[in-house]
């Protein structure tokens, strides 16, 4: 079993970094603040990115000169907040989420974002969106960010890729799970679809990806970044 950091002293310091680089490189403004004070008040999970991970995707949406973005798991619509504010002008944002209550304070927080014009929120199973959107051939994506019930994300990325063209960046959160990844016996179905999805990235020739840990505000866990070649 691997040796998990000691909490809370770790995680404490690791706020603390993140707090220094936060303050230093401006990871927030007033609407992002009061999009999480809504989505607290209105009994959302606190599962959201870190503001400097926001601002990573942010970066990398602006790197990749993404002008299609989807997304997999609005949640608030933090991230996409981040995001959407990447795109130029005609670019747009798609963000598929599950639960009705979590669109509706991402709307809110998006219009009050003002970026509420370039995104678009489907409801419903990300399965089923991710179906349509094939059967619909849309046009491809530039980048995909997949945050949503872990035990997905194997089909949530085969989806991805075919809903992709080459150069497309695809980011996927909480795959390292504090290190339980690499426990071989785990039932846990996080693990497992994270594993699973590992194994479905290393077998597909159209991809190029690695993982990057990460701690911060959020713990200890990681990033697999990939593209279509």
């Amino acid at each position: 079993m691997p040796q998990r950091p000691s909490e809370p002293e770790d995680l404490a310091r690791w706020g603390a970094v993140d707090r220094y680089f936060g303050t230093l490189l401006g990871d927030s403004d007033a609407a992002l603040d009061a999009g999480l004070r809504a989505a607290e008040a209105a009994g959302l999970p606190s599962i959201q990115v870190s503001p400097l991970q926001g601002k990573l995707l942010h970066l990398l949406a602006r790197a990749c000169r993404a002008r299609r973005i989807l997304e997999v798991g609005t949640l608030g619509g933090y991230s996409t907040t981040w995001m959407a504010r990447a795109l130029p002008p005609e670019g747009r944002l798609l963000t598929l989420e599950l639960e009705p209550r979590h669109a509706e304070v991402a709307r809110a927080n998006l219009v009050r974002a003002g970026v509420s014009d370039r995104v678009e929120i489907r409801l419903g199973p990300a399965s089923d969106s991710l179906a349509a959107l094939l059967r619909e051939a849309v046009p491809p994506f530039d980048m995909v960010f997949i945050d949503a019930d872990k035990a997905g994300y194997p089909g949530y990325l085969e989806a991805s890729v075919r809903l992709s063209r080459p150069g497309t960046l695809l980011v996927a959160d909480n795959v390292v799970r504090r290190g339980d990844v690499v426990e071989a016996g785990s039932s846990d179905p996080s693990v497992l679809g994270v594993r699973r999805m590992a194994e479905v990235i290393a077998a597909d020739p159209r991809l190029l990806a690695t993982v990057v840990q990460t701690v911060g505000v959020k713990g200890y866990d990681g990033l697999a970044v990939a593209i279509v070649l």
